[in-house]
């Protein structure tokens, strides 16, 4: 299954409130406003399952081509159907989408005594940054409820609405597998205006799976590649990690962009069934043997894809490279 709906609503932070005395299911709630309605946005602080502390990246220099999508979004809700959760468009896809290594993401408890150590406090930071400013937008992704027939329980405005699961919708075991889905995660971007700054905001719960079916979502019970673990276990390494990549040379492109490949084993890799691929999910099978410890440059003909993921034969996304484009002033 997945969520019945999902999508981005761009919005303006009007008010916030913060949950600590809530010790079951906390949530940093916002009321926002998108110029006629207003919403409640209600995030995730902490997991109703064990580990209870969610994982969390917060980035405030997020550059990278969905941006641009955004900005070209009316202010409300923009619903995204099911036949456009896909590679290639505008919806969220943490493993799949290339927006930051899974490894980045570190787990901190819902409330703790000092400053800034709490999720709670994270994310005060920015949304305070935000808070009833007409230079600051905020667009977030997850699944839309209401109009209610009642007043919102948090903020009292009628009638209730908002949007929730603004956190990975993937990877779950359990009730909540009902949600999994691919490319309908939730997040939250906010762009200052006046100097033009991105920051991204991603949660995932240390329940999830960042190995996933690229169909339905669900978990797959294999760990490889960069997925993260309880941080007291070890992480699984990649056999063989992109290291480098020749991204829109000068010139025609066609059969000069590269990517480069590293054995990190002490072992011969059989290439074989390996695969070079892009967001569109087109692929470069890779064959031939590397030795340990030896690099492997692989010229993309312009024909086939446009820099991408490396994947194994188990449709495994092994190991990615966020590309972004450079402009001239």
């Amino acid at each position: 299954m997945s969520l019945k709906r999902y999508g981005i609503l761009k919005c303006k932070a009007v008010d916030s409130k913060l949950e600590r005395e809530d010790d079951k299911s906390p949530h940093f709630q916002v009321l926002a406003k998108d110029g006629r309605d207003e919403y409640r946005l209600a995030i995730n602080v902490k997991s109703v399952q064990a580990p209870v502390d969610l994982r969390y990246l917060v980035n405030d220099n997020f550059n990278h081509p969905l941006t641009s999508q955004l900005l070209n979004l009316e202010s409300g809700f923009t619903e995204i159907k099911e036949s456009e959760r896909k590679a290639g468009g505008i919806a969220l896809d943490y493993i799949r989408g290339n927006l930051f290594s899974p490894n980045q993401m570190k787990a901190l408890p819902a409330d703790a005594p000092g400053q800034e150590d709490d999720l709670h406090d994270i994310i005060d930071l920015f949304i305070k940054r935000s808070l009833n400013n007409q230079n600051v937008d905020l667009y977030v992704f997850g699944e839309p409820w209401g109009p209610e027939d009642k007043a919102d329980k948090i903020f009292g405005f009628q009638p209730g609405r908002g949007v929730h699961n603004i956190h990975m919708n993937q990877g779950s075991g359990g009730r909540f597998s009902q949600d999994n889905g691919v490319f309908q995660d939730g997040g939250l971007f906010i762009h200052f205006q006046d100097r033009n700054q991105w920051l991204a905001a991603f949660f995932a719960f240390q329940s999830q799976s960042f190995h996933t079916d690229d169909r339905t979502g669900d978990p797959i019970d294999v760990r490889v590649g960069t997925e993260p673990t309880l941080p007291t276990e070890p992480v699984t390494r990649a056999e063989v990690r992109i290291v480098a990549a020749l991204v829109n040379p000068l010139g025609a492109d066609s059969g000069r962009e590269t990517v480069t490949l590293l054995n990190t084993t002490s072992s011969r890799v059989n290439l074989n069934g390996w695969s070079v691929a892009d967001r569109l999910k087109r692929k470069l099978p890779l064959d031939g043997f590397l030795e340990p410890g030896n690099t492997s440059v692989v010229r993309l003909s312009g024909t086939d894809i446009q820099l991408g993921r490396l994947m194994k034969r188990r449709k495994t996304a092994e190991n990615g490279v966020i590309y972004c484009y450079l402009s001239e002033r």
